[in-house]
């Protein structure tokens, strides 16, 4: 097991977060799981059992008290709305327009951004023109050409969905909105790296986020008590009985191969024009900086999320009753963030990794990555070792003499685009 020292002990990194200023990101859904498509592997969907099968709808009250509240519960001059789902645009363009109303409202001298998370497939030119016009930043969930988006990322029917998703892109592209990608790397994806990624680009985006895919499910039972295999099976936690890797997970090694594709060309190619969610992180961990990210944090829990009706986890990978801090509407937002569950939940990342995590070379860059993969056992039997771990060392241990080399760039003050002509001579 891990280090039992460590148990309730706080970084230096999460003292100075806890008695400085209060400031933490809230990913807002006011949709909860409600969703126009039907991908394979969204964890989300199943949320709206919690709730009775249910997937209702946030209301306008709810809508002015999250906002009051996250406003008023941050004590820095710079506040972000991040709107996610499910898919959040299912809520309607008078929803968000009243969202802007309340944030003018309750902002005062505040900076208010927005940022919004879609699948792309429900944007039109009124979408556009408001996103543009109200300086939101979109996330598009793309995977790749057809041959990768459209294996798992289909609608309620059945049917593709990556042109629908195009089009929408298109218009925000016309439009002037500012986005960039959220790329899920599956089972489809091994073996594509270069050609996903030349994909995003030929999409305009310049900023990409690529997100390891590994889920366990479990399919319901028919009437006779065995599987129904033919129905949607349940996104579980590992440690269900009967629980089954699903069929879309990436490989460890099909995912480290998947980004090392991607990084050769980019560090010969790309380097201060296009960005790539690991590649800076990993530099950030280089040097010793904060990720731009909490998957390659130490320490985690300042990126809680709101349900619909204004129930309040520690993390949008943990929507589980035990993981619930509160409701919005009845209890102090402030104090939720404050509190001695949000403050575990966010140490627990360090806290419960097994030593062979804490003695790695590469610990500095990964930290364990999200304890939601952290579900394998070490060669010693202990418990918490992410199951991406294999490919992660395969990325790291590749990536480092460029690494080494950027960090040096950033220690004599020059532009790490220099290592792109260093790399072509390799």
């Amino acid at each position: 097991m891990a280090d039992k020292a460590l148990s309730g002990t706080l970084t230096f990194g999460d003292a100075q977060r806890i008695s400085g200023p209060r400031a933490f990101n809230l990913m807002i859904k006011p949709a909860g799981s409600l969703c126009n498509l039907d991908c394979h592997y969204c964890y989300y969907l199943d949320k709206a059992e919690i709730y009775g099968g249910k997937e209702p709808k946030m209301s306008l009250e709810m809508l002015e008290t999250c906002i009051r509240k996250y406003i008023e519960s941050n004590e820095v001059p710079e506040i972000c709305f991040n709107w996610h789902g499910g898919e959040p645009l299912v809520m309607g363009l008078d929803f968000y327009r009243k969202a802007i109303e309340l944030e003018q409202k309750y902002g005062k001298d505040k900076k208010i951004l927005n940022t919004l998370q879609t699948n792309g497939t429900l944007l039109t030119q009124e979408w556009a023109n408001f996103l543009k016009d109200n300086n939101f930043l979109v996330g598009v969930s793309v995977d790749g050409p057809a041959i990768v988006h459209d294996r798992y990322r289909r609608d309620k029917g059945g049917n593709p969905t990556l042109q629908k998703v195009i089009r929408g892109i298109e218009l925000l592209y016309r439009t002037g909105v500012q986005y960039n990608t959220m790329t899920t790397v599956n089972k489809s994806s091994e073996g594509h790296g270069l050609e996903v990624y030349n994909f995003m680009k030929s999409l305009g985006s310049q900023y990409m986020q690529f997100m390891p895919v590994v889920e366990h499910i479990k399919y319901p039972l028919t009437a006779a008590g065995k599987p129904n295999k033919g129905a949607r099976p349940f996104i579980v936690d590992p440690a269900t009985e009967g629980a089954q890797l699903a069929p879309w997970s990436v490989s460890a090694i099909g995912y480290g191969k998947f980004m090392n594709e991607i990084f050769d060309y980019w560090v010969r190619n790309d380097v201060g024009r296009y960005f790539v969610n690991l590649f800076d992180s990993t530099l950030a961990g280089w040097v010793g900086a904060q990720p731009g990210t909490c998957v390659y944090a130490e320490t985690c829990g300042g990126n809680s999320i709101i349900e619909h009706n204004g129930d309040v986890y520690c993390c949008d990978h943990f929507v589980y009753p035990k993981y619930k801090i509160g409701n919005i509407a009845t209890d102090s937002l402030a104090e939720m963030m404050d509190s001695p569950a949000q403050t575990k939940f966010g140490i627990e990342k360090r806290n419960s990794l097994p030593h062979k995590c804490l003695k790695c070379q590469w610990f500095k860059a990964c930290h364990g990555e999200c304890p939601k993969h952290r579900f394998n056992l070490t060669e010693s039997g202990e418990t918490g070792l992410n199951t991406l771990c294999d490919g992660y060392r395969l990325f790291f241990s590749h990536v480092a003499p460029y690494m080494d080399f950027m960090k040096d760039c950033l220690l004599k003050e020059t532009a790490p685009a220099a290592v792109m002509a260093w790399a072509r001579m390799k």
